[in-house]
Formats: C-alpha cells, structure tokens, sequence
C-alpha cells in the first residue's frame, strides 16, 4: 500500500472540485433578485451612496469580472470583506470555525459511541426483539427533522428540568484561546467550572445532530455485519472450527467496519453542514448563524466564503477516511 500516492491521488481533485464549487455557488447567489448594496448601504441611503458602496465591493463589474476577481483574491487567500459585519471574511470564518467544528465532532463521537455498538448487537442477532425494537427506533429518529429534535430537548431538559443551558456556548468568559475549542481550552487552562459549562452546553445541540446520524450508522453497521457473517471467509473460518467470539472480534467486527469508517467520513460532512439548523436553534456561535446571517443580508462573498471553507473541510475528511480505511482494510488502497 502506498500511502503518499493515495493521498496525492485524493489531493489532485483538491482544487478543481472546490474551482466547481465555487462557480455553482457564484452563480446561484447572483440569480437571487436582491441588491446587496442597497442592503448594505441601508433603507435611507441616497443613490449616490448606493453606487459607492456598489464600486467599494465591486458589485458594479460585469458578472465574469466579478468571478475572476474573486478567485484570484481567494488563491492569494482574501475572501473579501463581509457586506454584514464589515470584517473580513477569512477573519470572521476563523472566529467561527472552532465552534462548528466543536459541535459537529462531539456530534460524531456521540453517533458512533450509540450507532456502533447497538449496530454490531442488531447484526449479531438478527430478527431477534432487540433487532425490531433498534430498526423501529432508527426509522423514528431518521424521520424526525432536527428543529423539531433540538426544540423538544429544549422544552424537556432546559424549560422543563431545569437540568441543560437553553442557548449558547458557554456560561462567564470563554478560557484564553489556544485551539479555539472551548472544552480543549478549558481542560488546557484547568478551569475546571468552565469545562463542566462548556460540556453542558453541548450536550444538547451535540445530541440533536448525533440520534440521526446515530441511527443511520446503527443501520449501516447492521448492515454490514449481517453481509460480513454471510461471506464465504466467515464461513470457512466457522468450519475449521474456530470460536464463535474469536470470528466477530477478528473477522467480523473488522471486515464490518472499514466500511463504517467510510460512512462516518461522510456523516461528518452532512452534520457540518447540517449544523447550521441547529446552531441557529440553540444560538450557536458558528458558522451556521453567520451563514443564515449571511444569506438573510445578500453578503455573497459571505456565503462563498463559508461555502468554501466547509468543501474543503469536506474534501480533506474524505481524504483521512480513505486512510483510515486502508488502514483498517489494506485491500480497499489498492
């Protein structure tokens, strides 16, 4: 297995899908009937300051110019300054970034820890109760939108008991900013009273991204245990006698999950997307709220801006998990 050239071959198609991704999202945002100068320039602006706000962000040039121009800013790594907040935007992406990614990876770790293991259990006793009770439950939570989860969790947990935070992401002032992620800053600086607020503050949010997604890999890895104990490997290694225990901890649960390995790369991008929802609910300082923001005020270069940011983020996960997977399954590098 040669891993530098499977990471050289995942890199090539690094910046042509993200030139794509950036065309498509351009064109969409210039399709909307909205001026954003006008919206920058404010209700009471006067013509002629509409025009110099338009010049100022360069919404006067011909569409083509415009895209050009914003590629060349984003190679020399200028994103452009945001029409909402007047920053730029590669300032406010980073401000922002260490929340979402915060959320969304205490979100996969919170699906894996519940899908793996009732997975493996629901594959390993098919059409047992407990295989029927896991199946209806991962129907409900997958059909069930994330507003309407985060919503009722608020109601319960923080109207209701009193027990969880309502919003936000932390109680006080944040801890010094070392990553950025608030529980890894906390534990850094030894504030213990901060790590407990910053825990529970997203155990909420962390848990309505992470029961569909739990669902959804619960299901996947039944799914490929049950296909795994009925290979013909699985089944010679039964008839040279060998225990039960030892095929599902040495074959089984390996062979099942190089492919669930595969299916967490790709719930990890669904949900730091998704997270925008649920940010937006529970007042998440990330990128979901500077999105929405962004979208609401017409801030284009705004909305590329995050658009950018969580395709690359999407582009190099798929990357380790090609890894990760080779790792745990050689042959797939092949």
């Amino acid at each position: 297995m040669n891993w530098l050239s499977l990471a050289t071959n995942r890199l090539i198609w690094f910046a042509p899908t993200l030139f794509g991704l950036l065309a498509f999202v351009f064109v969409l945002s210039r399709l909307v009937p909205v001026d954003p100068a006008v919206l920058a320039a404010g209700e009471n602006a006067s013509a002629a300051q509409i025009e110099e706000v338009r010049q100022s962000f360069g919404f006067d040039e011909p569409l083509p110019s415009q895209f050009f121009r914003y590629v060349r800013d984003v190679a020399r790594g200028d994103l452009g300054i945001s029409v909402y907040t007047q920053q730029p935007i590669a300032d406010d992406l980073l401000a922002r970034l260490p929340a979402t990614l915060e959320l969304t990876i205490v979100a996969v770790l919170l699906a894996a820890l519940i899908g793996i293991p009732l997975g493996v259990l629901s594959g390993l006793h098919r059409n047992s109760w407990l295989d029927h009770v896991l199946r209806v439950a991962t129907v409900c939570c997958m059909a069930l939108a994330s507003f309407w989860i985060a919503i009722q969790l608020q109601l319960l947990f923080s109207m209701a008991l009193n027990w969880l935070p309502l919003s936000g992401r932390i109680d006080g002032f944040p801890p010094g900013t070392v990553t950025g992620l608030v529980v890894v800053d906390a534990v850094i600086g030894g504030d213990g009273e901060l790590l407990v607020s910053a825990l529970a503050h997203l155990v909420l949010p962390a848990l309505t991204l992470a029961l569909p997604a739990a669902a959804t890999i619960l299901r996947f890895t039944r799914n490929s245990v049950i296909n795994v104990i009925a290979s013909p490997s699985v089944a010679y290694q039964t008839a040279m006698g060998l225990p039960r225990r030892v095929i599902i901890w040495k074959y089984v649960l390996r062979m099942a999950l190089a492919a669930t390995v595969t299916q967490l790369g790709l719930i990890f991008g669904i949900l730091l997307t998704g997270a925008l929802v649920v940010e937006t609910v529970f007042d998440w300082p990330g990128l979901g709220g500077y999105a929405v923001r962004s979208i609401l005020y017409s801030d284009y270069n705004a909305v590329m801006g995050v658009t950018l940011c969580t395709g690359a983020l999407f582009v190099l996960l798929n990357l380790l998990v090609d890894l990760l997977q080779a790792a745990i399954d050689p042959r797939g590098a092949a």
